[in-house]
This record gives C-alpha cells, structure tokens and sequence, in this order.
C-alpha cells in the first residue's frame, strides 16, 4: 500500500506527513487494519524497540472542580458517584507510589482536581515530590495540576519535578463546545510556561467526544507543532453523571487507526495509550502495543483500570518488554536535547527537532478525568473498593459499530474512604 510505505518513510525521518495522509490514516478500511498496524510498527520499533514504559498514578485529590470540562466525572455539576477528597499528605502519597513503583512502573503522576494551583499548593506538592523522590531513586515525577500561575512550573522543576502534563484534549475550533470556563490559548499558556521551566512537555488529547476525523488530525499536528515528547491518547470513558454520557463512539478498530495516526505525525515522541483503552480497546489491547509505547498501569483517577497483573502479563504475552528505570524513553537526538535542558534523561523536555524536524519550542495542555489533569494510570485496586459496575443495556450492534453492551465504566471506591490506588 502506496500509502503506509510513504508513511513509514517519514516516520523513521521523522518528516511530517501531509494532511492528506494523516486523513487517509482514519479512513482505512477493517481489512487493511493490520497493515496500517503493521507499518506503525515499524516506526515505533526505529525509536522506540520493544520497551514499554508504565506510568503510575497518584490522585492526591479528587473531585469537587470548578472547571466545566464535559467529558470529565469530577466537573462543577457532576452527578458522577466518586470518590471525593482533599490532598494527601506527602507521606501518603509517597507510600501510594511506592506500590506503583513496585509494579514497574517507571514514571509517577501526581494529579489534583482543580482550575489550577495556588503557591501554597505548590510547596505541598514540592514536599511530596521530594518525599516520592528520597523513597524512590531513578523515578521520575510528572505533575498535573492544571492552570499554572507564573513561576509555578519554576518551583515544581526546582522542587525535583520532572514533567508537566496538561492535554489540549481537542481541536481549537471545537474546545469551546467541550468547556466554556477556561480556552484552548488557557492550556497552551500553561505547558509553554512548564517547557520555559525546563520541564518535561507531557500533552495529548481525548478520542470519543464526537469530534470529526480533521479535529483528530487538527488536535495532533498542533501537539507535533508544540513539540510535546509524551502524548497521551486518551479514549472518552462516558461517565454517568456527565454531558457526554452517551458519547459511545468507539471501536476498537477505531482507536487503533487513531494511535496509528499519531505516531505517524509524532514519530519519535513517547505515544501513550492513556485513559479508556479497557473500555474501548478491550482485547486488542495488545495489538495496539505494536504502537505505543507507553501504559498507564492500573487504575484511573475515577476509574478502575485493568489488574496491574494483567497488564504486565499482557506486555510479556505480546512479546514485550517493561522499560527499566536505567533506561533512557526518549531517541538519542531528544534525549540529547533534554540532557542539555537540564531535565532527567528519562523523560523528555521539546527539542528542536523533537516530534519530528524542527518543530518550535512550547506545548499543548492536558485534561481528562481530572479537573486539572487528564488520566494518568493507577495500580489495580482492591476488591472491596470497586463499586458495582455501571454498563449501558445491552444492544444488538451492526459490524463496525460501537458495542456499548461490551463495556462497563466501573468506579472507584464510591463511597468508601479508600485512599486512591491503595
């Protein structure tokens, strides 16, 4: 196929593909899924190799948000059943990343519901930085904490912080139909202050909110354009409770030609397979390890993920293998750039070059199932903590359409006092 030879080309030059093609990606037919699969292979294989690198989260607090995010569980208005509560204390935390860092995991994010933090709420995440850091040695921190103030992301780098995630979520020209409280400039503002800081750019987007096929590939060339080195793909998990309950717009054969297509655009970055691949990717999650090359382990913010177990036997079954904390994620020409910026050589800060050749310095935003921040992964919570699953009524679904009697959203600890991803 003329196509994904031409895309794979690019990709391990790291040249952007044209629009066309980005377009063309999406519009793949089921039968040439797994060439298109196949091809991004090869891309993610130039970079990347077989490593898998696992992320772990840390909700350090939860719900109650002012912000009006409509794919989001914990939004001002929220009718969603979660768990609610104010910030952990460093200790807490600390031990709570332990468990991930236990599992493999090679990277912790530290999330908080909200518009965005004050300074006070900045020394208290400094201290659980520091604290995660003195238990934890090689383990890199990313913090996601929604709108920064000026000299925020300064203090969190000085703090031991290294990455900022903030996802612009989706296209400019339709964010405004997905939040009205803050704006697309609000979340590029943002992670363009954490890279002046140093830190690492950590931004994606969310699938599934019924955007169009030109808002996927708008949202993505503008993460390649700010220069963003992780990009998490996030899947819409349609939360009872919130505006975009009834958005079941996904299969799995969808989701796949949509990671394909970003790590066409994005060749060399970390591409993330974030919140929602349980709900949508179900058993071709392994499938899709053939092009990212990053995991969320475990539990979401309000969530529960697959068994951390499970996702580590799913790796091995694939022929995979975990990224070891000694390991450098980035390619050598990112890395490089990120050693000369002063960051840890594990993750990543923009590069010129970076997401391809010659992209400009800056960033684009985050958010998901968070106020501030989108869904990072978790460890498997225990049993007594999950809540009785929420699944939509069965239905007879045509081929190639989204079966929503396959899927069950199922919650965190509702109504428990269970600290997150205990």
């Amino acid at each position: 196929m003329d196509l994904l030879n031409t895309l794979v080309d690019k990709g391990l030059r790291r040249e952007l593909p044209s629009r066309e093609e980005a377009l063309a990606v999406l519009a793949t037919s089921d039968d040439e899924l797994l060439d298109v699969v196949a091809a991004a292979g090869k891309v993610r294989r130039q970079w990347f190799g077989r490593r898998v690198k696992l992320n772990y989260l840390v909700n350090l607090k939860s719900g109650l948000c002012p912000e009006d995010c409509s794919y989001c569980s914990q939004r001002l208005g929220s009718k969603a059943e979660i768990l609610k509560y104010t910030w952990l204390k460093p200790d807490e935390a600390s031990r709570a990343a332990a468990a991930g860092v236990a599992g493999g995991a090679k990277r912790v994010c530290l999330v908080a519901s909200g518009r965005g933090p004050t300074d006070r709420d900045v020394e208290r995440v400094g201290r659980t930085i520091e604290a995660i850091k003195e238990e934890n040695e090689g383990i890199e921190v990313c913090a996601c904490l929604g709108l920064l103030s000026d000299g925020q992301a300064e203090r969190l780098k000085d703090a031991g912080a290294d990455a900022y995630n903030h996802n612009l979520n989706t296209s400019e020209a339709t964010y405004a139909g997905i939040t009205k409280t803050h704006t697309y400039a609000d979340r590029v503002d943002t992670v363009q202050k954490a890279h002046a800081a140093g830190l690492s750019a950590c931004s994606g987007l969310i699938a599934g909110m019924g955007e169009t096929d030109e808002d996927l590939v708008d949202v993505v060339y503008a993460l390649r354009e700010l220069d963003s080195d992780s990009v998490p793909v996030n899947f819409l998990i349609p939360f009872e409770g919130t505006p975009l309950a009834k958005e079941w717009n996904l299969t799995p054969q969808r989701c796949l030609r949509i990671l394909a297509m970003v790590r066409f655009v994005c060749p060399d970055v970390e591409v993330r397979i974030a919140g929602g691949r349980e709900v949508h990717l179900r058993s071709m999650q392994p499938l899709a390890l053939n092009i990212a090359n990053s995991i969320f382990l475990g539990d979401y913010l309000t969530s529960e993920g697959q068994a951390g177990q499970a996702d580590l036997d799913m790796i091995a079954d694939a022929g995979f293998e975990v990224e070891g904390a000694g390991t450098t994620t980035l390619p050598k020409h990112r890395a490089d750039a990120l050693a000369a910026a002063g960051a840890t050589d594990g993750c990543g800060t923009a590069s010129s070059g970076g997401c391809g050749s010659g992209a400009p310095v800056g960033c684009g935003p985050h958010g998901e199932e968070g106020g501030g921040c989108g869904p990072c992964g978790g460890h498997a919570a225990p049993a007594e903590a999950s809540a009785p699953a929420v699944a939509s009524a069965p239905a007879v679904a045509s081929a190639g359409d989204a079966r929503t009697d396959l899927v069950a959203v199922r919650r965190r600890g509702a109504g428990t006092d269970l600290a997150p991803n205990a």
